[in-house]
């Protein structure tokens, strides 16, 4: 798809990437009441197209950011 074909050339716009992107889905939760789980919420991205273009995006800046800045990338994981 069309984010597919983004390159990252940028060491700015790929350590703003990594800071947008979360690096596993936002909408997996524990709900607890009192410290006893009541139930949990999958994970729902996974069903989403768009989120493997997202986390394909992010893992783009990541490696830019390793092999041609040399920047110590654990920072964003």
């Amino acid at each position: 798809m069309w984010l597919d074909n983004w390159e990252v050339k940028d060491a700015d716009f790929a350590r703003l990437l990594c800071q947008l992107i979360p690096p596993q889905c936002p909408f997996e939760r524990d709900v607890t009441v009192f410290g006893k789980i009541l139930f949990h919420i999958p994970p729902m991205c996974k069903l989403n197209p768009f989120y493997d273009q997202l986390i394909g995006l992010r893992f783009r800046a990541l490696c830019y950011l390793a092999d041609e800045c040399g920047e110590d990338i654990s920072a964003y994981c």
